[in-house]
């Protein structure tokens, strides 16, 4: 049986089930899409480290993001979670072993190590380490500290001397309605450490990003730095209960976001789903709806295992092994997002530098 349907997959992916021809169409302003390195150049370093950040940087990344939350003494670091068992070796922590809790967090129930339960020197001690092991080498675990986001900033400042045109920040407030209350926003502190970086103004190479609502009006309330509405395929903000992700990406929805954001970060199934067997299926019209609105479009998240790959472009069978990440990314393009989400930028820089003709 096994055999049979190994066959079976061998066979289509042969046959190249790849999306319909589509014309290309324009970004928002007519510039080149920009590329976002996902936490880092984290298809080859553990995510959310400044090694990460730093290769990415050297792969010709336009923007690095990291995911933000808050410790116990108000820093912001980067973490995917502030759960944080499956990014560090803190359970490898005897002295912490009496900080595992259980906790509601946008409704779900989480077990684990909290970040909000440590003080950032306590943080300091542990180590990163890869978050899919299954998928990806974990030769670089224990190397790396979790950084502070001014760490990050740092970083950016020092790279940028010279460049004509600077490498951006594209922070991510992760669960802000969790951390507001516990006491802990992230507003206060993100826009003190951006201004005081420099990042002020429209023209700021930063996007700020969150999958809630009211935080994104909080800071255009405060701040005239670009927001980015994060949207996924399912469900809708923690912040506001009924409301779906859906709905916001009616045109209606689309014009409601527009008057506290500068752009959209959707699951990129919302611009192109997948049809059957996870072959691509027909673009749909949220990338042009949502240029009609005035708004950015940055689709999420880009990476080269066959895993996570459209049926036309897997490599093989092997889910760790590499397929054709710069087919998916192509079909993606041509449908005129301003910008991706990569784990991988050596692929996603060269695909769009070949693209856009660059």
């Amino acid at each position: 049986m096994i055999r049979s349907l190994v066959a079976l997959l061998a066979v289509l992916l042969s046959a190249g089930c790849t999306a319909d021809p589509v014309t290309a169409q324009p970004t928002l302003d007519g510039k080149p899409p920009i590329v976002i390195a996902h936490r880092g150049a984290s298809g080859e370093r553990p995510e959310h480290t400044l090694a990460g950040y730093k290769l990415a940087i050297d792969l010709g990344a336009d923007y690095i993001e990291p995911d933000l939350v808050l410790t116990k003494d108000g820093i912001l670091v980067a973490r995917h979670e502030n759960e944080i068992s499956e990014t560090t070796d803190v359970a490898a922590h005897p002295e912490f072993a009496g900080r595992k809790a259980t906790k509601t967090i946008d409704g779900q129930t989480v077990t684990g190590w909290f970040t909000e339960d440590f003080t950032l020197a306590e943080l300091k001690t542990l180590r990163a380490r890869e978050r899919l092991p299954k998928l990806r080498s974990t030769e670089y675990d224990g190397q790396y500290e979790i950084p502070t986001f001014e760490e990050i900033l740092t970083l950016l400042a020092e790279v940028n001397k010279g460049r004509p045109k600077p490498v951006g920040v594209y922070p991510e407030t992760k669960h802000p309605s969790y951390f507001v209350s516990i006491g802990l926003p992230h507003e206060g502190p993100l826009l003190r450490v951006l201004d005081r970086f420099g990042y002020r103004g429209r023209a700021a190479p930063v996007f700020i990003q969150s999958f809630e609502v009211g935080n994104l009006m909080d800071l255009r309330a405060k701040s005239e730095l670009p927001l980015i509405q994060l949207m996924d395929a399912e469900g809708g903000p923690a912040d506001r209960p009924g409301a779906s992700y859906a709905a916001m990406t009616s045109p209606t929805g689309l014009k409601m976001v527009a008057g506290y954001a500068d752009g959209i970060g959707p699951n990129k199934a919302m611009v192109i789903p997948r049809g059957a067997l996870g072959r691509l299926g027909k673009p749909t019209d949220l990338v042009r709806d949502a240029h009609a609105a005035g708004l950015k479009v940055h689709p999420w998240t880009f990476r080269r295992e066959n895993y996570f790959l459209p049926l036309g472009d897997k490599g093989g069978v092997n889910p760790a092994a590499h397929g054709d990440l710069a087919g998916e990314i192509t079909a993606y393009l041509k449908t005129g997002i301003d910008g991706l989400f990569s784990d991988n930028p050596r692929e996603a820089v060269a695909t769009v530098r070949k693209e856009s003709g660059q």
